[in-house]
């Protein structure tokens, strides 16, 4: 149920991250190692990223599976970024939403991720849509789970909660409307990756003073890579990585 990655750190071709590595994102889509649930992420994808001196991400989306898109191998060769995210797709449900199902979802200066589902979706959640204020649902760019997750993480964003707290309590409000829902959040600003570790799998790298990278699942098989336990927030600087227990809801 999709794959996605975060990183942040000193700028390289976006290729190095995403086509080089010999498991990275552009092979989990067809190959993923450690995914759960689901085999193939041929429902779309996205890559959005940061260029140098500017806050507000470029954002390059497709509906198709990333190994057809004959236009992503140039442009992830050529450009170059110190903060991106990108993610494949396996949809929950089939919809007619094409691209703008596609992660990564954005607003401002942030770049938001699902990988999971929400279990009984959309009904399950409907009294947390009725809770949101009118213009939030009017922003919602799918009618997919993760564009409905994504309007309650900016929700709260927008209302002045920091990027860690926004995205625990999204997903423990989630949790109790939802049971068994897989929440494996990822978000970013362009300098620190902010994710949760609930339902599935999460893992990072980090090279002190360099960059950090947070994904799915690692994209090589350096010893360094580190999972992250279930029911755990993560923060990610290139200086440091701060891991939290989540709590489950009362």
């Amino acid at each position: 149920m999709c794959r996605h990655i975060a990183y942040t750190g000193q700028p390289m071709a976006l290729g190095e991250l995403l086509v080089r590595p010999s498991h990275g994102l552009y092979r989990q889509a067809w190959a993923p190692r450690r995914q759960r649930y689901g085999t193939v992420n041929a429902d779309g994808f996205g890559v959005g990223w940061y260029a140098d001196g500017d806050t507000v991400p470029a954002r390059y989306r497709r509906a198709g599976p990333i190994w057809a898109d004959p236009n992503l191998l140039d442009l992830a060769r050529v450009v170059r970024s110190g903060a991106l995210l990108a993610a494949v797709r396996d949809a929950t449900e089939a919809g007619a939403d094409s691209e703008a199902a596609a992660a990564p979802f954005a607003h401002g200066r942030w770049l938001f991720s699902h990988n999971g589902a929400l279990r009984n979706w959309p009904g399950s959640v409907a009294a947390l849509a009725a809770a949101l204020p009118a213009e939030a649902l009017l922003r919602l760019e799918a009618r997919c789970d993760a564009a409905f997750v994504w309007a309650l993480v900016l929700h709260r964003l927008s209302s002045g909660d920091d990027a860690s707290r926004a995205l625990s309590e999204t997903v423990a409000e989630l949790a109790a409307a939802a049971p068994d829902s897989r929440l494996n959040l990822l978000l970013t600003d362009g300098e620190t990756v902010t994710a949760t570790a609930w339902g599935d799998t999460l893992w990072y790298l980090h090279t002190p003073g360099r960059s950090a990278v947070v994904a799915s699942e690692p994209y090589d098989d350096d010893p360094l890579w580190c999972e992250v336990p279930d029911r755990t927030l993560l923060t990610a600087t290139p200086t440091d990585v701060l891991l939290t227990p989540l709590k489950e809801p009362q």
